[in-house]
């Protein structure tokens, strides 16, 4: 029943993006003395921005009626393989479809003045929607491509259920990269616009990618999902040949230990139809929470939580963020695609060295 009503979700939106994947994944990239390497092309009216590299699709900042916020999806290795799970838009078979909140790469909460802005989806009963907060684009604004980068600067509101806006949101996408390597930079600022907003310890959140199938870790014990035909699987360890995931954190742990620890960077490591990828998420000094804690999950959801210490430390600490009515707070993060060989810890510190002196 509940696999039904999942694939029923996000249908209007899907056949674009089945037609964006055909379109920018496969055709030739179009070289031209005049062509700039990043581009991005604004579609208002199918609610997205593209971002392509040569003219080959990366990943698409998309805010369909459908999501509860804003996400970029797909993301795109530099081979051109899709480092997000399909499901909803398009979905590839044997893939997961619980949890439909989690698309692509996104910011949001789980527990901001009471309201849930994590789990917020098509899939919440009318009579519980009180209880959950929605991120809706406003606009775009700035556009600039460029040879060795694009900036993409967007507005979007987080409303209450009565849609009063309760935090303001401007954030920046930098994309950057080389022929073996994607780099997006997230700068998003947040203002407290009528009232003091206290973000309560909760371990939903906070800057998040749901992986591909072949990028989830391996776990230890048996693990029951619904499939993309709405049946109910067991995973269990070496049951599913495909599934390559593997996180190692700046501080030396690795697998399923990563969860619930402080680092400053984390790297998921696996293998995508044949392609090995490192993905790889770092933290900001300049961040509330600093070095965050990590959700590393091993069905594909990777995250970093600065602000969900309570639970992830076993009760040992505890972040109750208060930002006074026209206050702000800017959250500063990285995530690298490098394919083909894997980055080397020096590597991985000195790119975490660059990112931390940026501002």
């Amino acid at each position: 029943m509940q696999g039904n009503r999942n694939r029923s979700l996000f249908t209007s939106f899907s056949f674009g993006i089945l037609t964006l994947l055909a379109a920018c994944v496969k055709q030739p990239a179009q070289q031209s003395a005049e062509t700039e390497t990043f581009t991005l092309i604004p579609k208002p009216a199918e609610k997205r921005v593209d971002v392509l590299v040569d003219g080959e699709l990366f990943t698409s900042y998309i805010y369909p009626d459908e999501l509860k916020k804003p996400v970029l999806y797909p993301v795109l290795s530099p081979a051109g393989n899709p480092i997000t799970r399909g499901w909803p838009f398009a979905p590839r078979e044997a893939e997961r479809i619980d949890h439909p909140h989690q698309v692509g790469m996104w910011l949001n909460y789980g527990n901001v003045n009471g309201l849930d802005f994590w789990n917020n989806s098509e899939a919440i009963p009318q009579e519980r929607r009180q209880h959950y907060g929605t991120i809706r684009h406003q606009a775009v604004t700035l556009l600039q491509n460029g040879n060795d980068k694009a900036e993409l600067q967007v507005r979007a509101h987080w409303l209450k259920p009565d849609s009063s806006i309760l935090l303001r949101e401007e954030t920046t996408f930098i994309f950057s990269g080389t022929a073996n390597s994607r780099t997006i930079d997230r700068i998003t600022t947040l203002t407290a616009t009528n009232e003091d907003v206290l973000f309560q310890d909760s371990k939903e959140g906070m800057y998040a990618i749901r992986v591909a199938r072949e990028l989830e870790h391996l776990t230890a014990k048996p693990s029951k999902y619904i499939d993309a035909a709405g049946q109910e699987q067991d995973l269990s360890k070496g049951s599913h040949p495909t599934i390559t995931g593997n996180y190692h954190s700046s501080e030396g742990i690795s697998g399923e230990e990563v969860w619930g620890t402080r680092a400053k960077w984390v790297e998921l490591i696996g293998t995508i139809r044949e392609e090995p990828v490192s993905l790889i998420l770092l933290d900001h000094p300049q961040n509330i929470g600093y070095p965050t804690y990590w959700m590393a999950r091993g069905y594909g959801l990777f995250s970093a939580n600065p602000l969900g210490q309570k639970e992830m430390s076993g009760g040992k600490e505890e972040l109750n963020f208060k930002l006074p009515a026209g206050k702000s707070v800017t959250f500063r993060y990285r995530f690298i695609v490098q394919s083909g060989t894997r980055p080397t810890q020096e590597q991985l510190q000195a790119a975490f060295e660059r990112f931390s002196a940026s501002e």
